[in-house]
């Protein structure tokens, strides 16, 4: 018998959570027998298409595996026509998702002919859409009531705008100064190396400032 191969997908939105709590899905899909090719972490928007981990995840698929996720917004927050194409481009590398909260009909389906075969095939597909779709308006949602929250704030006069993470620019200026890479200082301190560039060129412009104030 065949045993199934699975690559896991755990993602988080932000640097400041924790991708503890998905972790368990590891030991439940081995508990299913399935195979573990790799699992990718990932703490980025599922608005955003460009994310690294999931990208060398679809890279690394080959044909009969399965992608696991916690949930469909694990996997995209995309508008529908851009989270289908995100499914599509899996599906093209002949996987399959297998996300709770899904029905699976594919094997069933794949069993069936005629008629059959083509109500299973319409109803995953619909099923499928409609948590894209809801995993997208949940986003959307929560992007309204955060602006309406920062409106009411401001109306109050207190929204002071997003702190910095004094101790992580620290950190990546520390790491920076000590001669590291972007890549290795962004994976010490934890965070996107975007982020490393951008404190890092604040760095760097704060101590040209100096310098020139000084003479």
């Amino acid at each position: 018998m065949t045993v199934p191969i699975a690559r896991i997908y755990l993602r988080v939105s932000s640097q400041e959570q924790d991708l503890q709590r998905q972790e368990s899905i590891i030991d439940d899909a081995r508990t299913a027998g399935y195979y573990i090719a790799g699992v990718y972490r990932e703490k980025a928007s599922g608005a955003r298409a460009d994310r690294p981990e999931l990208l060398r995840l679809i890279a690394d698929l080959q044909p009969g595996e399965v992608v696991i996720a916690e949930k469909i917004d694990r996997i995209s927050r995309l508008p529908l026509p851009e989270a289908e194409k995100l499914v599509a481009t899996i599906r093209g590398k002949g996987a399959r998702l297998a996300v709770p909260g899904i029905v699976d009909l594919s094997e069933i389906a794949a069993d069936a002919q005629g008629v059959a075969k083509i109500v299973l095939v319409s109803v995953q597909e619909m099923l499928l859409k409609l948590a894209l779709q809801i995993a997208r308006d949940d986003f959307e949602d929560r992007r309204e009531r955060q602006r309406q929250g920062i409106d009411q704030a401001k109306a109050n006069g207190k929204y002071a705008g997003r702190q910095a993470d004094a101790a992580t620019h620290e950190r990546i200026v520390a790491l920076r100064m000590g001669g590291n890479s972007i890549a290795r200082t962004a994976k010490l301190a934890g965070c996107s190396e975007s982020q490393v560039k951008r404190v890092w060129a604040e760095h760097r412009r704060s101590v040209s400032n100096e310098t020139l104030n000084a003479e």
